[in-house]
This record gives structure tokens, sequence and C-alpha cells, in this order.
């Protein structure tokens, strides 16, 4: 069951997230069912929510209030500025609440659930409703050019910039973060993530690239990255870990990213080295909003929602891997 949020007030760059659930709805018509590495995923029913209208309308008022605080580059006391990032925070937390209510009331129901934003902040209420109706620890394997460890970015508690560190912060059944494709960082977060000690492990986009160059195949470090990970896991997948060229135009396109074969690569690596894949998110699928005729984001972003289902069901014994 895919749960749509159309959500990106806090976005401080490029724009059009929160179109991202309807665009990979509509490019999901011309993804061919037959799947050369999982076998029939769409046999066990694969279905979207409505778009809910309540949480498109938080968004404009939430989107208009965060633009004249990123303006000035945070709130700096002025009174206004105040006013409109406490209304942002609070939008922010109502968005939070129905996710986490949407996916408890799936998950209760016996559901396989995957979150679709929608910025990066979107699948926070999703972890929350997880660890709440599992009691037990899970792991957390984030994609994404940038490591969102950062503490209300820009004063907003929920950025999209933000998302991992809140889960650190506040999801103490999160037991392991794995960062894959990481390219873009502050300080602040380098040293945050230090802080962490062994529950964070980050494969930075640097180091994959170096190891690439240096003859290594990128088979060896999929099978690494699989080995770090927990038994049971969470997928967060920000579209931007991924080349630039698959996803041009996402809020914060970064040069570098994985090639999509190679994050399939690390998917069918997860499942065949026996891990179980809990849930997932997919966010900041961004279509071109200057021409509607370009699907190329809609197009990758639903292939890639499609291996994540398929992957996802494969790892909880529903269908096997192929080949």
């Amino acid at each position: 069951m895919l749960v749509p949020v159309p959500w990106e007030a806090t976005t401080s760059y490029g724009g059009g997230a929160a179109h991202g659930p309807r665009a990979i709805f509509d490019a999901s018509m011309q993804v061919d069912l037959y799947d050369l590495d999982v076998e029939r995923p769409y046999q066990h029913g694969i279905h979207m929510l409505a778009s809910p209208p309540d949480v498109a309308a938080w968004n404009e008022e939430a989107k208009a209030a965060a633009q004249k605080v990123i303006a000035r580059g945070g709130a700096h006391g002025d009174p206004e500025l105040l006013a409109a990032l406490a209304r942002v925070n609070e939008l922010s937390e109502r968005v939070n609440a129905h996710v986490e209510r949407e996916v408890t009331r799936l998950l209760r129901a016996g559901k396989v659930v995957g979150v679709v934003g929608g910025d990066h902040s979107v699948p926070y209420g999703a972890l929350r409703a997880l660890a709440s109706e599992r009691k037990a620890p899970f792991g957390v394997l984030h994609f994404d050019a940038h490591s969102d460890t950062r503490e209300a970015y820009e004063g907003f508690t929920h950025s999209h910039a933000s998302i991992m560190y809140n889960v650190l912060e506040h999801v103490p059944e999160v037991k392991k973060l794995v960062q894959v494709g990481i390219r873009d960082v502050c300080e602040a977060e380098m040293r945050y993530c230090e802080s962490q000690g062994e529950r964070v492990r980050i494969f930075f986009d640097r180091d994959i690239a170096r190891r690439k160059l240096e003859g290594e195949r990128f088979i060896a470090i999929a099978r690494e990255i699989a080995s770090a990970l927990p038994d049971e896991l969470w997928i967060s997948f920000d579209i931007d870990g991924l080349d630039p060229r698959f996803c041009p135009h996402t809020g914060t396109p970064v040069p570098g990213g994985l090639d999509f074969h190679e994050a399939v690569a690390i998917l069918r690596e997860v499942v065949r080295a026996g891990k179980k894949i809990v849930g997932f998110d997919l966010n900041e699928v961004a279509p071109n909003l200057r021409d509607e005729q370009d699907e190329w984001d809609g197009n990758v972003g639903a292939r890639l929602l499609y291996k994540l289902v398929g992957f996802t069901l494969a790892s909880q014994g529903k269908t096997t891997l192929l080949g």
C-alpha cells in the first residue's frame, strides 16, 4: 500500500516535490509489470491511496510562510518571521501525525507500506508508526546525496534536511543508519554522525567512486553495504542519491551519485543477504513544472518505486528473486 504525501514546505532550492506522487502515478502506466529481478511482484496488488487534500492545503500555507524565512536565511528574532516559522513547524507536525495515523492503520491491517513524497521530511511519521507497532529494533538504509542530519535547518524542526537527525534523536528503535551516496554534507553533520559511533555507517559517494576507479567491482561494494545492515530494515530513498541525469528536476541535485543499475544492485544484494525490508519511502521526485511533456523524472521515479515494491516483497518471502 502506497501513501502519497504532497508536501515540500521547507524546500530551500528547487521545488516541485509535492507533485511527485502524481507524477509517479501517471508515469506508472508506462511501466511493464514483468520484472527481470523479481517474480511477478504485481500479483500481490499495488495500490496508491488518494492524495490527501488537507495535506496539499497545509503545504500551500506552510510553503508560503517558509519562503519568508528562507529568503532571510532564518528568522533572526523578527516577530513576523518567528510567527511564520512557528506556523510551518505546527503544520509540519500535522503532516507527521497524518502520516503516522495512516501508516499505523495500514500496518494493523497487515499491509506492506511505502510512503511516496513529497520532500524528504515526510517519512518521519511512518518510521514513528513502524517503531510503535513493531516494538523491536530495525535499521534504515538511506540513499541520498545529502546526510540530512542538520538540526532544525533554518529553524524548521522538520526540515527536509533534518529527517535523519530527527530519526536518530527521536526513534530509538532505529539501531543502525546506513547512508549511501552522500556527497554534500556540512561539518556539523559530519561531527554529529561521528558522535553516533557504530550506529551510523556512511558510504560516501567519493569513496565508492574511488574504489571503482581503482578497479574494485561494484558488486563487492553492494555486498558490503548489505552486510552493514541489521536483519530488518526500512529503506529511505531520496531520488537525488542517483546521478542527476536520472532526476534533473529534483530539489537539490548534486553531481555524482549512483547509476540506476547500481541502486538496483544494492537492493538486490540486500535481499540476497537475507535481510527483511519492512517498508520504504521514495522522495524528492520533482517533475519539470515548465514543460508538462517532460515526464522523465516521473518515469524514473515510477520504475524505482516498482523495484522497491518488488524487492520488499521478495525480502518478505512473498515472491522470489529471478536469475
